[in-house]
Formats: C-alpha cells, structure tokens, sequence
C-alpha cells in the first residue's frame, strides 16, 4: 500500500507499519487483502483517498470485507427455494 500512496514527509514509515500489523493481527488474510484492494481502487470509506489510510481506517475496513464475505457465504448456504405455481 505505501507504494500507491504519497507519505507525509513527517511519517515514519516503520511505525506505520507496526500500526497496520497490529490493526489486522487477528484478521484473515483474504480480508486484509480485499481492504487493501478497496483502498487501492478509491472504494473504501476514507477522508482523503490521496494518503495511506490510518491503522483504524484499516482495521475498519478489514472488519467490513469480513463481514460482507460472511454475509456470502451465509446466503450461498441456504437451501434454494423453488415456487411451483398450482
């Protein structure tokens, strides 16, 4: 992510990263993964999409790829219901 976003001069880059790791420590990497994607594109809900998002904005955003990829596989799961018209 740091490659597609300009860093404050300010910024330290290792604490940043510290940052992220323990925003997304307990998350699935395929959920890390998406939120990145989301950031990347300009998807995900930030205040300004020109810099790299805030730990917090991360973890947000990790928390809501899972919860849309559980509320998926939750709806693929259920039984499908056919109408029969008498």
């Amino acid at each position: 992510m740091f490659s597609c976003f300009p860093q404050s001069a300010l910024a330290d880059a290792e604490m940043q990263l510290r940052g992220y790791l323990a925003a997304v420590q307990d998350a699935e990497l395929q959920d890390v993964e998406a939120a990145i994607r989301r950031f990347i594109r300009g998807e995900a809900k930030v205040d300004n999409a020109q810099f790299c998002p805030s730990s917090a904005q991360l973890s947000i955003e990790v928390r809501e790829r899972r919860l849309m990829r559980e509320l998926t596989a939750k709806r693929e799961a259920r039984p499908s219901v056919k109408l029969v018209k008498s």
